[in-house]
């Protein structure tokens, strides 16, 4: 049973509210998909999702077999890559333009990290 006291719980409740008033106002089309972020304390993954069919079009994590992530860099420098690889991969697929779904988690950090480097692969937000 959870503690419906703890900090923990609390954060978690505010978290899920956060995503909820999020996904309120994104909505992933087919010309511009949505990009959601998650985020673990060891990893970080990324989707590019097409809510009106609801698949997702593109995957990458920092625990992908196709990269090769030095795991002596910090965690926000391999979110950066992170976002580089999967705006790589999202332009080879013709895709420019997404909308950004932090997920419930505030804008700085790694979660800005991966922004930062699909931005700068070349995807429009």
């Amino acid at each position: 049973m959870i503690n419906k006291k703890s900090v923990s719980y609390k954060r978690y409740i505010a978290r899920a509210k956060r995503k909820r008033s999020i996904r309120s106002k994104i909505f992933g089309t087919p010309e511009m998909p949505r990009l959601a972020v998650f985020r673990s304390l060891k990893n970080i993954s990324a989707q590019i999702i097409d809510d009106t069919t609801g698949t997702t079009l593109i995957s990458f994590s920092t625990i992908a077999k196709d990269l090769k992530i030095d795991r002596t860099k910090k965690k926000t420098e391999q979110s950066f890559e992170v976002g580089q690889k999967l705006a790589e991969i999202a332009l080879k697929k013709g895709i420019k333009k997404v909308c950004f779904d932090r997920a419930g988690y505030l804008f700085h950090g790694r979660v800005k990290a991966l922004a930062a480097g699909a931005r700068k692969a070349g995807l429009e937000f």
